[in-house]
């Protein structure tokens, strides 16, 4: 096991490259099952949940070989109606469910483990399946979940979710664009790297229209070709950068994002006192800013809110909170979507942050509080980082455990940061005493 060992009060100043969209990746490598042509995808994240997709694809058959740092090439030639995933890979994320679309329109049938992922809150299989059925699938439910297609195949028609699920989007997605026919996605979820998968899926001979709305109609093939893709940049990493430079005080530049995938982050960034520029297609953050929170009209307290895209992306729910701990005044944040994931912030409580749960859902963070180094470990992939922030600005030696977390989502972060100006190191943790 391993940790990070980390002395905060530097601030971090610099460019930053982001990696690509992890989120967007993991769909789009599944998306090579739904072709026998080889199929090349740039910008890949190097990434533990990334190492993992690659594992169950290669245990299904499909050929892998990386052809750059960031590049991968992929060909499902020799995968055959037989193949079944492997059950320890496919528990260890939750993009192992992504599979099931490409294998159900291509072979009529997919057999699911159980899924793996975050401990943030229930996270609903209902949607994936629905959309499955509204596509003449059939389910059961046993140690694992056997989905069937119709005798013939999946038939085009009309899919209604009943929340616009980003991951079951996706499958809706990769099912559809195999099946011929019209299909129309209702209430689809409309995030980057949903848009990104659908205009991969775009360039393997599927017609789409709507990309980027809640309104998908799909134009399936019966057959889809290869393809080269590269992945977009990930706009959770550059929000999590741009709140390591404001509660530092670095001066930062973020080079070649997506800017309109950054509107509300940034806007919701800027009433927490975080103010950033665009140059092109860059994001500058000032250094040495003051972090003060903009109370609402009426003298009403700031809040944060996340929600299904275009608003506040959940996964920057738990970032919001570490930087609210540095501004001035009190916010309200309301991460609705997962009941677990503010659970963390007894972490930063302890090293200092004035932070109060009103619920599972809604936390009150009033600040600016002088943080200090603490012992704490990372319970998922963006608790991890808000506590890489939190250590980065406080007072004194940090240790985070459990980084294999981290890791999942954030490419060579120690490295990356210590570019920086960061005093971030990876070490070796000791192993536990035994208890007599």
């Amino acid at each position: 096991m391993e940790k990070f060992v980390i002395d905060g009060g530097v601030p971090l100043c610099g460019t930053v490259v982001p990696a690509g969209n992890k989120n967007g990746a993991l769909p789009i490598l599944a998306a090579s099952l739904l072709t026998t042509d080889p199929v090349v995808i740039g910008n890949v994240p190097r990434i533990r949940d990334i190492d993992a997709m690659l594992a169950l694809l290669e245990a299904l058959g499909v050929t892998v070989a990386w052809t750059g740092d960031h590049e991968v090439t992929l060909c499902a030639a020799d995968v055959t109606s037989e193949a079944e995933l492997d059950r320890e890979r496919a528990e260890r994320i939750r993009a192992s469910f992504l599979l099931a679309g490409p294998l159900l329109a291509r072979f009529g049938r997919a057999v699911m483990p159980p899924p793996g992922g975050d401990v943030i809150g229930r996270r609903r299989l209902d949607p994936h399946l629905d959309a499955f059925a509204a596509l003449g699938a059939s389910f059961r439910h046993e140690r694992d979940i056997v989905i069937e297609a119709p005798t013939g195949g999946l038939r085009a028609g009309q899919v209604f979710m009943d929340e616009p699920s980003v991951m079951a989007t996706e499958n809706a997605l990769l099912a559809a664009a195999r099946t011929p026919g019209e299909t129309i996605i209702g209430n689809a979820a409309c995030e980057p790297h949903v848009q990104d998968l659908a205009r991969m899926l775009v360039k393997m001979g599927a017609e789409i229209r709507g990309i980027g709305s809640n309104v998908l109609v799909v134009q399936g093939r019966a057959e889809l070709g290869g393809c080269s893709h590269a992945v977009g940049p990930d706009h959770i990493e550059i929000g999590s950068f741009m709140a390591l430079a404001a509660v530092t005080g670095g001066e930062m530049r973020i080079v070649d994002t997506e800017p309109g995938d950054l509107r509300m982050i940034r806007l919701v960034f800027g009433k927490l006192g975080l103010h950033t520029e665009l140059d092109g297609a860059d994001v500058l953050v000032p250094g040495g800013q003051r972090l003060v929170a903009a109370r609402d009209v009426g003298e009403y307290k700031a809040k944060v809110q996340d929600g299904p895209w275009p608003a506040f992306p959940a996964d920057l729910t738990s970032i919001a909170i570490a930087l609210a701990t540095q501004c001035e005044g009190s916010v309200l944040i309301h991460e609705w979507m997962f009941e677990n994931r503010m659970i963390f912030t007894d972490k930063l409580v302890l090293m200092g942050a004035d932070i109060t749960m009103c619920d599972p859902h809604r936390a009150i963070v009033n600040g600016p509080s002088r943080l200090r180094g603490e012992r704490v470990d990372s319970p998922d992939i963006r608790a991890g980082m808000a506590m890489l922030i939190a250590a980065l600005c406080a007072d004194g030696r940090s240790e985070i455990g459990n980084i294999g977390q981290i890791d999942r989502g954030y490419e060579r972060i120690d490295s990356r940061l210590r570019e920086l100006g960061g005093r971030v190191e990876r070490v070796l943790s000791e192993p536990e005493p035994r208890r007599a």
